[in-house]
């Protein structure tokens, strides 16, 4: 292998050009025109165009062999996403010749449709959740099966992922429409619309297993991820190794991953899922495990498998596909702290996590000890409804599960996003509370604590004052706003400042006196008298001895301030008063572009707060559009199979 094509985009085309060049092998980009000015573009050694992004070209597989042969690349490497698990294409690139840094094509046919595939882990002895995964796909044959599993039950895409073509169903009667619903992504999402029932497991823990095999017949595993944060099936902070799990149900999660990859003569990356019944417990206190599916390619999360084993995934990838042995045997593998990834994507968390669309104006990361970044953009890229608005992968290491989410914590705190929408602020939330802290996961935790996971509404004390200080020191000479001296604040900082803030509706005005080195303020409880240093985002108060910090972003007319997961957003002007009451409850506005699936409501129809009023398509996903309040229907802008924009007008109640 001297010359390696990366059949993908973003982050994961970084990635694996990153760890290329460190084995001394020439690498190949490809891109669309909307990828044009992207990063990895420029940091391969050779980049070819592959066509328009509204033509799919990443999915064209004549395409890509064609650019490999044109700039002489001997070798294919699909990341993940797009045709990484294609048997079709793995034999396409592999009868034109060249290698395809991947699974044989036979492994990935049996492993690409969860019925298949739970069919041959059934004959390997790996557990299965129970359920239908027949050929029949008749409304009546389904429905049947409906009933012989129960409800409530899931219904997925033979061919999905990512939660796309996925629906659960309590209801008898909501059956039909979830089907079609779920049926129709698979279609638009992986051109199969077929689907298989399952009994829908009410508390379970989603755990995978890293596995890897070589053309020699050995298979490894290395180790367990806990993927069970999501939300709407889609994976939000991962971790390895998995909290709370006993030695022996590792041990059993491990060689069952290893069962199911010798069982089909796995080669490659590939990651074994398996779903936890923690309501069904074993002899042992251990609960019931089954086999979900497998992704036979390299996962979005491997950095924490990398983090713990101290192995590079990538560079294991490309020594099994020249026909290399495994690097390390079982035995020789081990596991080093804790570590997690969080997701930063491009969406409106507070606005139920629909896409944000946009130019990154500002990006930049909090990095410190045990942190790594993966990203596919910088400050100046454009996120669009093309691709996966992914904006980065902030992944933090420590010796200990606490240590790992403190950094993760205080990486995201110090992370600026602008913009755009971002969730970051949700992920910081999400990866302080006291709950996933204790480990008391399962993949109903973000819904189940929706109130707490919510952003908050009290101003305190300390971020009042940081905010405050933010104004202070942003207006001083840099060198003097990063010292608590005294020389600094007595010669150059005014002796008293008033700084007025607004949460909302509601002002707060604080004086601010000079005395000496420090300051002092009136009506902040545990601040009477206090310093202040800026170190780049953060500003360290010294009250008495206590110190309190926080990461302070200023804006404009805006002050957000981060501390301990939390964000508080603070305007340093008076907001108007059209701002104040916010926008009519009664004009149903485009939360993004899209395609309208369809429209439930006419003009004169009564509705009540939640009922929905259209379906838009976006990313490949349903979205459902409902009522915020009870009222009459008083007009209808769009039809269905409209195409629309953000902001766009769509319903008017009254």
């Amino acid at each position: 292998m001297k010359k390696l094509l990366i059949a993908n985009r973003g982050e994961i085309a970084r990635r694996v050009i990153r760890t290329a060049h460190a084995m001394g092998i020439a690498t190949v980009a490809v891109y669309s025109d909307a990828d044009a000015d992207s990063p990895y573009v420029r940091e391969a050694g050779q980049a070819i165009a592959i066509g328009a992004a509204a033509a799919r070209p990443y999915l064209d597989g004549d395409a890509i062999i064609a650019a490999a042969r044109r700039t002489g690349a001997d070798a294919i490497h699909p990341g993940y996403g797009f045709l990484s698990e294609n048997a079709d294409f793995a034999k396409a690139v592999r009868k034109a010749g060249l290698i395809f840094v991947g699974p044989p094509e036979a492994a990935m046919r049996v492993m690409a449709l969860k019925d298949s595939a739970k069919a041959a882990m059934k004959k390997a002895g790996v557990p299965i959740t129970p359920g239908y995964q027949g050929s029949d796909q008749s409304l009546v044959r389904l429905q049947r099966a409906a009933e012989g599993v129960g409800f409530p039950l899931l219904i997925k895409a033979v061919a999905g992922g990512g939660g796309k073509g996925m629906r659960s169903v309590t209801d008898p009667a909501e059956f039909q429409d979830a089907l079609m619903a779920a049926q129709r992504e698979g279609e638009a999402s992986f051109g199969n619309a077929a689907v298989l029932l399952e009994k829908l497991i009410t508390r379970p823990r989603h755990v995978e297993v890293q596995v890897f095999g070589d053309s020699h017949g050995n298979v490894v595993h290395l180790f367990e991820r806990d993927c069970s944060l999501q939300r709407r099936h889609q994976k939000v902070i991962e971790e390895a190794p998995a909290p709370g799990l006993s030695d022996r149900l590792r041990h059993t999660l491990g060689v069952a991953a290893a069962t199911a990859a010798h069982a089909i003569g796995y080669q490659g990356a590939g990651t074994v899922e398996f779903i936890l019944d923690l309501d069904t417990l074993d002899d042992h206190g251990d609960p019931a495990f089954y086999f979900m599916e497998m992704n036979t390619r390299l996962q979005v999360e491997h950095p924490v498998t990398e983090a713990i084993t101290g192995q590079d995934l990538v560079e294991w990838q490309l020594r099994v596909a020249r026909g290399e042995m495994l690097p390390l045997a079982q035995e020789a593998l081990g596991v080093t702290g804790h570590a997690l990834e969080a997701r930063l994507y491009a969406e409106d968390a507070e606005g139920g996590f629909l896409p944000s669309t946009g130019t990154l104006t500002r990006l930049e990361f909090g990095t410190s000890e045990g942190i790594r970044i993966d990203t596919g953009v910088e400050t100046g890229s454009v996120i669009g409804l093309d691709y996966d608005p992914m904006i980065a992968k902030v992944i933090a290491w420590g010796p200990t599960r606490a240590a790992a989410i403190d950094r993760l914590v205080s990486a995201l705190d110090g992370t600026v996003v602008e913009g755009l929408k971002s969730n970051r602020a949700f992920l910081a939330r999400l990866a302080d509370h006291a709950a996933f802290r204790a480990g008391a996961v399962d993949t109903g935790f973000i819904a189940r604590h929706a109130d707490t996971l919510a952003p908050a509404t009290d101003v305190p004390a300390a971020a009042l004052l940081l905010a405050a200080m933010a104004v202070v020191l942003d207006d001083a000479p840099a060198a003097d706003a990063g010292v608590f001296g005294r020389s600094a604040f007595r010669l150059n900082l005014p002796s008293e400042r008033s700084v007025r803030l607004w949460a909302g509706a509601t002002r707060h005005s604080l004086a601010l006196r000079r005395a000496g080195a420090r300051w002092r303020v009136a009506g902040l409880d545990g601040f009477a008298e206090f310093g202040a240093r800026r170190d780049g985002l953060a500003i360290v108060i010294d009250a008495g001895g206590t110190l309190v910090s926080g990461a302070v972003v200023a804006g404009s007319d805006t002050i957000e301030v981060r501390m301990a997961g939390q964000t508080w957003r603070l305007a340093t002007r008076a907001p108007l008063k059209a701002a104040q009451a916010g926008p009519s409850d009664g004009r149903i506005i485009a939360p993004m572009p899209g395609r309208v699936l369809a429209v439930d409501v006419a003009a004169g129809a009564s509705v009540s707060a939640g009922d929905r009023l259209l379906v838009l398509e976006a990313m490949k996903m349903e979205h459902r559009i409902t009522a915020r309040a009870a009222g009459t229907v008083t007009a209808v802008h769009v039809a269905t199979g409209d195409q629309i924009a953000d902001g766009m007008l769509l319903v008017e109640i009254g």
